[in-house]
């Protein structure tokens, strides 16, 4: 029913011993950088999100405007058209991977992605605890406010709906940092793609913002720098990077992904989960850049000078994850 960013404790990142070195059996991945020996990525003949991509984030919970400007430098700049003097790698140029997935009519995911109107919920009118089925009844409040309302656009508009540390939502932590699905017209009068991407800073961030934050089990593992200066935010961007990938080549669940059942598919960014460099796999991010400014970990260059990390995701082409930032 929906795709889930796993919280890979157990595979992902490997336990590690006293001396640094894996536990052999505990969390060992398969996930290898180039590894497609068990990958059977199929196209179920679904569309993908051609059209122009409009993201509207909707905030529910309290949201400090330092937080918001981070996210929404994140999203500006998939599809950036700043001068080339830009230092490479870019999020642009992230996005391009995601680009080469097309559906039928070989239409490509549109490279055009913008920032559309957007909506808050300060007040978290339905709760600090959600279930699955709330996301979409945040969704329904945000079309359908008497002011300002956000537009509904079934084509290309993505509802990002972005939760607040206070809050807490249903599998959050033990099974998802994020999840995309299609809202149901019973529920919100239109079946339009959307997502809900939470922020872990107080309940889970050795999960859900890894590198930024490292399990109590990685003896003498330190966490790596945020690029923007805060834990959960920094590690919302790659969640948010992560769900707009499989909702923009797989919005209503029958396009691209792997495995038999639609309602819980393997999608291009779970098959590259924790891989943000060349190399990486197992409990390895990759080789990272460092921000020579503050000592940051980071992989792509966005707008406004910012900086961030995103996972790779899966090349259709080459058959394995990659991202801008490989050094082969």
């Amino acid at each position: 029913m929906v795709t889930l960013l796993l919280a890979p404790l157990t595979s992902a990142w490997p336990r590690m011993n006293g001396t640094g070195g894996e536990v052999s059996g505990l969390g060992a991945s398969k996930k290898f950088e180039g590894s497609s020996e068990f990958v059977k990525l199929e196209y179920h003949m679904g569309p993908v999100l051609a059209s122009a991509i409009t993201v509207h984030p909707i905030w529910y919970g309290p949201w400090p405007a330092a937080h918001k400007r981070t996210i929404r430098a994140f999203i500006r700049s998939l599809s950036s058209s700043s001068p080339p003097r830009r230092r490479l790698p870019t999020v642009s140029a992230w996005w391009r991977t995601v680009r080469l997935y097309t559906d039928q009519t070989s239409a490509n995911v549109s490279g055009s992605v913008t920032l559309g109107a957007e909506k808050s919920d300060a007040r978290m009118s339905r709760g600090t605890r959600l279930s699955r089925m709330d996301i979409q009844r945040v969704v329904r409040d945000a079309v359908t406010a008497t002011t300002r309302p956000l537009p509904i656009d079934p084509a290309g508009g993505v509802y990002l709906v972005l939760t607040s540390p206070e809050v807490a939502v249903e599998d959050f932590c033990s099974a998802a940092c994020g999840f995309h699905y299609f809202t149901f017209p019973a529920v919100v009068g239109h079946t339009l793609p959307y997502a809900w991407v939470g922020n872990s800073a107080r309940r889970c961030p050795e999960v859900c913002a890894y590198p930024f934050a490292v399990p109590a089990y990685a003896v003498g593992r330190k966490p790596e720098a945020p690029p923007n200066g805060d834990v959960g935010v920094d590690g919302m961007v790659s969640v948010v990077a992560h769900e707009l990938a499989e909702v923009a080549s797989n919005p209503l669940a029958n396009a691209w992904y792997a495995g038999g059942d639609p309602s819980f598919p393997t999608e291009i960014a779970d098959l590259c989960e924790g891989i943000y460099g060349t190399g990486g796999g197992g409990a390895y991010t990759g080789q990272l850049l460092t921000d020579e400014r503050n000592g940051a970990a980071y992989n792509v260059n966005g707008e406004g000078g910012r900086r961030f990390l995103v996972q790779w995701v899966w090349n259709p082409m080459l058959n394995y994850c990659s991202g801008p930032n490989a050094l082969d």
